[in-house]
């Protein structure tokens, strides 16, 4: 008589390995709620790097995916996740994402990429060697990558007198940091509050100061991330001078990008959810930062925009887009 194996889940901290949903099916389910759609580059990075891990969509995996069109519905969002029983959540992005997961469930495994916050100083773990719990995942602290790009911007182009900066509810933290950075590299700075998406581009820019339009600086939110085509397009439009956070921007036609592989970041959160699949504790997970930070440069938008990028810079480049 063939032998046949159960699996009791322990509610609560003590029975971290994930539901088994039948011998034969073996289904792992992960949701997440997001503000990008699920066709944006770092979503099928996550998918495909859960492929190479042995998670067939279909077979032996479910990728329940919760769109999110404003801040608050990113708890309501969560809490229909837990409705659906999925095994563990994702949480990309900005604070909002793992406090509103983490206001559904404090049992089910969390994997967060924690962008523009300090999950210690917030209370969301412990500490990063031991997260005990029920989140681990990565951080990525914006704070000193939003002063590396004003000083990047200043740097390239010294003739400068003042820069407009879009910012809203999921970046606040990176426009003080970029405030503090360009008040000790003495550049004006028009700041400007975009709420209620889908955000009104051309009304944000009208509130500039007249002299501070020539360029402009935009940190990563969900929803920033979401319009990256619109806003390379509008900066290109207003012959802007871009940076922004990740390659994606630059890719659909932003002048210049500083900061981390956001497809880099979900592969590796994958690697986290796999680990936590096969009975890992989330807990007992370190989280890692990213320590690798890449310049992208997109030539062609330089030519169209008439401008000469410094062959200082260029050298300096990760990538250059031509």
């Amino acid at each position: 008589m063939r032998r046949r194996e159960f699996i009791t889940l322990i509610g609560g901290a003590a029975g971290w390995p994930v539901a088994v949903r039948g011998q034969e099916a073996k289904v792992l389910s992960v949701g997440t709620v997001a503000g990008a759609q699920r066709s944006a580059p770092h979503w099928a990075a996550f998918e495909e790097r859960m492929a190479e891990l042995g998670y067939q969509q279909g077979r032996n995996f479910a990728f329940e995916f919760m769109h999110a069109s404003n801040i608050e519905e990113f708890e309501l969002g969560y809490r229909q996740l837990t409705t659906r029983k999925v095994d563990i959540l994702v949480a990309l992005g900005p604070e909002i994402a793992v406090k509103s997961a983490l206001a559904t469930t404090r049992t089910l495994p969390i994997v967060m990429i924690a962008i523009d916050y300090d999950p210690i100083a917030r209370g969301y773990v412990t500490s990063l060697a031991q997260p005990a719990g029920n989140v681990t995942g990565l951080s990525f602290q914006q704070i000193e990558i939003a002063a590396k790009r004003v000083q990047i911007i200043k740097d390239t182009f010294p003739d400068l007198s003042g820069v407009t900066a879009f910012w809203d509810a999921g970046s606040a933290d990176q426009w003080q940091a970029t405030q503090d950075a360009a008040g000790r590299l003495g550049l004006q700075l028009s700041g400007v509050e975009l709420r209620e998406p889908p955000y009104d581009y051309e009304r944000a820019v009208a509130q500039a100061l007249p002299d501070h339009r020539a360029a402009l600086i935009v940190p990563t939110s969900p929803f920033f991330f979401r319009d990256r085509t619109r806003l390379a397009e509008f900066a290109l439009r207003h012959r802007m001078r871009s940076v922004f956070v990740f390659r994606e921007w630059v890719e659909a036609g932003g002048l210049l990008s500083y900061g981390p592989s956001i497809t880099g970041l979900l592969r590796r959160a994958a690697e986290y959810v796999d680990r936590i699949a096969k009975g890992a504790k989330p807990g007992d997970l370190p989280i890692e930062q990213p320590v690798t930070f890449e310049l992208i440069i997109n030539l062609q938008t330089a030519k169209t925009l008439g401008l000469t990028i410094p062959a200082s810079l260029l050298a300096r480049a990760d990538e250059v887009i031509e």
